[in-house]
């Protein structure tokens, strides 16, 4: 199979008007908050049919923002968009989360069922993680360790050490767990836990000519940009940012969108980087909508779980994905394939080509189907002849070309399942240096080509 690139990205198109908010009583220096006043001004301009709701060059603080069809938010060079954090104008709702219906506090930016909207100039968009985001003691320094139980000693311990929370609020809901999302009742049960239930940064749903350009939009409570189910995306010329320990702090989790264009961004950040997705399990399945017709090119990864990923959660498919001219310094994986028995879908259709990647801490390539940890026996014949069918993910027709690492642990592994081999990939024209060779399991076809592996 090849990439078929018979498609066209479009654009929003926006209305020639716009509303500076300090034209309008916004107050810069981070301390007054401005919701209602750049709230109202995107109000103002979706009555007039759209136009830019501009933050000029300041600190700006502000809850939770609602972008509209036709509103283009931009954000000038030299302005910071501050989000404050407060239960009053955080309230919980039932959102999608990891791939299933779950309870979030409203995004910091959102937009539901909208068309031709932005986040555009070259400002800054501060998404106050850090009063949101646990913290893994393994994650951090000793001093920063001591820093944070010197703000609070609400710990909780694991097996891999202590787990900090930011408040009371949010250590007793992750003692208490989180509610059945079906429970009528449930927004009730979670509300005195509502900072527990941190939100992403970037939240845009069932939109479509979405434009996100030259911002930096970075310290998320969750994960930074996730678009679902929306159409005609681009991202281009921005940055992507969160510390290195950031908890599930997530560059870009593309879900169940099609037609897609992501250029010259570049990515820092505490979790996967470049990540396709497209629900999780069995429900996720009802809403047949892959993630597909996706080009990406140009674009950096310094720190990272994994420079290009695909899954975990993948039940609804991804399909004809093309990357090239990626460059990796320091991930901990490179191009990373994840899934696991229960997800189902099928990925295939996927090319990367023109692939740098240096100091990777882990594999180089990686395809596995053992990402959650399953007491299941994938050998044993008995257990395996209860999947049902569509519960078996599969990987296939997957080319990966002029992939170049200096440094890795592990150059490929790729370990499928006995009932569905990971099938059909093909790695031509590479020189991947590391510290181990190739590990292959449960793996058919696969094609090496013209390479140092």
């Amino acid at each position: 199979m090849s990439f078929n690139s018979n498609f066209n990205v479009e654009l929003p198109v926006f209305k020639d008007n716009e509303i500076n908010i300090a034209s309008v009583g916004a107050i810069s220096g981070g301390i007054v908050s401005n919701t209602k006043i750049i709230n109202d001004a995107i109000d103002m301009l979706f009555k007039k049919g759209g136009g830019r709701v501009i933050i000029p060059s300041g600190i700006y603080l502000t809850g939770p923002i609602k972008l509209l069809s036709g509103i283009n938010l931009h954000i000038e060079k030299g302005a910071v968009l501050l989000f404050s954090k407060n239960k009053e104008e955080y309230p919980l709702i039932r959102a999608d989360y990891e791939g299933q219906p779950r309870i979030r506090t409203v995004s910091p930016i959102s937009a539901y069922d909208a068309e031709n909207i932005a986040i555009t100039g070259g400002g800054v968009v501060d998404g106050g993680g850090h009063r949101w985001r646990p913290v893994k003691e393994f994650k951090v320094t000793k001093r920063q360790w001591e820093r944070l139980l010197k703000e609070n000693d609400s710990v909780i311990e694991s097996k891999e050490g202590g787990i900090w929370l930011p408040t009371k609020s949010a250590y007793d809901g992750y003692k208490a767990g989180e509610p059945d999302i079906n429970d009528d009742d449930a927004l009730e049960k979670a509300a005195p836990y509502y900072d527990y239930y941190r939100p992403v940064l970037v939240n845009f749903v069932r939109c479509n000519k979405v434009l996100i350009d030259e911002v930096t939009l970075m310290n998320s409570p969750a994960w930074n940009v996730h678009p679902l189910f929306c159409t005609n995306v681009t991202i281009s010329n921005a940055k992507i940012k969160n510390p290195e320990y950031a908890q599930n702090g997530d560059g870009l989790d593309l879900e169940s969108c099609r037609y897609v264009h992501i250029h010259d961004v570049t990515f820092d950040v505490g979790d996967d980087a470049i990540c396709m997705k497209s629900g999780k399990n069995a429900i996720a399945r009802k809403v047949p909508v892959p993630t597909e017709d996706v080009y990406i090119h140009d674009c950096t990864v310094f720190k990272g779980h994994g420079g290009f990923v695909v899954g975990s959660e993948m039940s609804r498919g991804i399909r004809n994905v093309m990357c090239e001219n990626l460059t990796f310094v320091g991930t901990d994986t490179g191009i990373r394939f994840k899934s696991a028995i229960g997800r189902g879908g099928k990925v295939e259709n996927i090319t990367l080509k023109d692939i740098n990647m240096t100091d990777i801490t882990g594999e180089a390539v990686i395809f596995t189907m053992g990402y959650v940890l399953n007491t299941m026996d994938k050998d044993d014949e008995e257990e395996l002849s209860k999947i049902a069918p569509e519960d078996i993910p599969e990987f296939c027709d997957i080319t990966i070309k002029n992939v170049k690492c200096t440094s890795a642990k592990t150059s490929v592994k790729i370990e499928g399942l006995k009932v569905m081999p990971i099938h059909d990939i093909t790695i031509e024209d590479s020189d991947i240096v590391a510290d181990n060779s190739y590990e292959f399991k449960y793996a058919e076809n696969i094609n090496v080509i013209n390479s140092r592996i």
